[in-house]
């Protein structure tokens, strides 16, 4: 978001000396960050440190030119040339000096106020600093589903977020789930959704739904949306190059047409992630024969991201987290290591839906990945806060 002043038309004109300034700032060379960078501390040994510039200070920067930006009118382009060229907007929403749209609660601040968010908003990115160089270049795979699938503005929210980490060096990998849209298709074939130990059973009907939702609706929509925000996607299911090969669950019998991840072939992914290109990965796999299997999303991100050696894997869903008491939503616990996890579910801390989740974490980690967190994709921004912030937002998993 951007300071707003109004928006420029062509009956319009900046001032000359507004325009010069601009170009200044545009052809400034960019900042690198100093070659003293300190490794990054632990979660639980450090907090954001508050940079503040005082006030006076930044009165003065903000209302004083710089005396070399001061030049004779003489000198500047004539402005009327730059003006013929510019359009006015085509949307009545509130926009910054760059035609970026920004919310209309930041353009109707006081410039003192305006000024101290938008020193607060820098000092974030300052923190995210750090955070985008240690994982530049590095693979994330993000499962999503749950609750956060539901709201059209939480769903483009945390698609723009994975765009974004994709600006800035990371290779996001998408798998998903689509369970709220699942179920109401299913009612509307009159068939009532039923869960087992947090897993769908899946019967033929259900079977034939299960990949209709996915792989032929969720997928195609989720591929659009990373395209509406600025990047590009390739949509895949699991039976797609044999990426991911499925057998019956042990418990088929219950469960149906559930299947567990026998293989992963990742051989399709790494060029699609080279290229710069996000895949989005829709859950279904077929065995040896071509039978289809709904395989659980939280298991199949974690079989991915163990595959291609994955920095992190995120589980983002309808939950916080792993809660210390289950009754006590303020009991998260912010930071476990596999030991603890397992503790916690032997002692019955964990259940339901949650056991999947945790499952597939510790599996993950045992094969490589480096961390596992899960978040709430309901809380705005929980995947950047997540990865970019000291603090984090969910629980994370280590070894």
């Amino acid at each position: 978001q951007k300071r707003t002043p109004s928006a420029v038309t062509t009956n319009s004109t900046p001032p000359a000396s507004s325009i010069y300034k601009y170009r200044l700032f545009r052809c400034a060379a960019p900042r690198t960050p100093s070659a003293d960078h300190q490794p990054l501390p632990s979660r639980q040994a450090t907090r954001r440190r508050e940079h503040q510039v005082p006030p006076a200070a930044a009165a003065m920067l903000l209302t004083k030119p710089h005396p070399a930006l001061t030049l004779p009118s003489a000198s500047l382009p004539n402005p009327n040339l730059k003006a013929a060229r510019v359009r006015p907007l085509a949307s009545s929403a509130p926009h910054g000096r760059r035609g970026l749209r920004v919310s209309a609660s930041s353009s109707s601040l006081a410039p003192a106020q305006a000024a101290s968010a938008a020193l607060n908003r820098v000092d974030v990115l300052s923190e995210a600093l750090p955070f985008i160089q240690r994982f530049k270049g590095k693979t994330v795979v993000v499962k999503y589903g749950g609750a956060a699938m539901k709201s059209p503005e939480l769903q483009a929210s945390v698609i723009r977020d994975l765009v974004l980490l994709s600006c800035v060096g990371l290779r996001p990998v998408l798998v998903h789930g689509g369970g709220p849209e699942i179920n109401s298709w299913l009612q509307r074939v009159g068939v009532e959704p039923q869960f087992r130990n947090g897993l769908r059973v899946t019967d033929a009907l259900t079977m034939e739904v299960v990949e209709m939702v996915l792989v032929g609706k969720v997928n195609k929509q989720l591929v659009s949306l990373i395209s509406l925000a600025g990047a590009t996607a390739v949509g895949l299911c699991g039976k797609d190059a044999r990426l991911l090969t499925a057998r019956p669950s042990p418990d088929a019998a219950a469960l149906g047409f559930v299947g567990e991840v026998t293989r992963v072939d990742p051989s399709v992914l790494h060029p699609i992630i080279a290229s710069g290109h996000i895949p989005v990965i829709a859950t279904v796999a077929a065995d040896e024969t071509g039978q289809a299997y709904n395989i659980n999303a939280d298991t199949a991100a974690g079989e991915i991201a163990a595959a291609i050696g994955a920095e992190k894997l995120l589980l983002i869903t309808d939950v916080s987290g792993i809660l210390a008491d289950r009754d006590d939503p303020g009991s998260l616990v912010k930071e476990i290591d596999i030991a603890g996890v397992r503790r916690m579910v032997a002692e019955g801390k964990v259940g339901g839906g949650m056991i999947p989740k945790v499952g597939c974490c510790v599996r993950a980690l045992a094969q490589g990945v480096h961390t596992a967190s899960i978040i709430d994709g309901r809380v705005p921004h929980s995947l950047l806060l997540e990865i970019l912030t000291d603090e984090g937002t969910g629980t994370m998993i280590t070894g």
